[in-house]
């Protein structure tokens, strides 16, 4: 009888991937408005500025590697509704009192 094949242990950083930091030059929302970026990551967790949610998104602006901070519930919703699709090249736009993706 074949003896079965032990499959290797997990990696942590394969599985957690809630845990692994993103990081990155902080850049503020304003300063990357209307430019090409290469959205590669984000985060949800609570803000420590209000009771909401504070979205992390980590990209990327020329070789560089950013992240930014907002509380923006559209671009929140964009993330995580088009997560399969990262990394995806977007613009942050500044529409009416809104930021969105575009």
């Amino acid at each position: 009888m074949e003896e079965a094949q032990q499959q290797p242990p997990k990696r942590f950083g394969d599985f957690a991937k809630d845990h692994v930091p993103l990081d990155g030059t902080k850049l503020k929302i304003a300063d990357i408005l209307n430019k090409e970026i290469l959205v590669i990551g984000f985060r949800v967790k609570g803000s420590k500025h209000n009771a909401g949610p504070c979205l992390t998104i980590q990209f990327m602006l020329g070789d560089e590697r950013h992240v930014a901070f907002t509380g923006s519930q559209v671009l929140l919703d964009q993330c995580k509704s088009y997560e399969a699709e990262i990394p995806f090249l977007a613009k942050i736009q500044k529409i009416d009192k809104y930021f969105s993706f575009s």
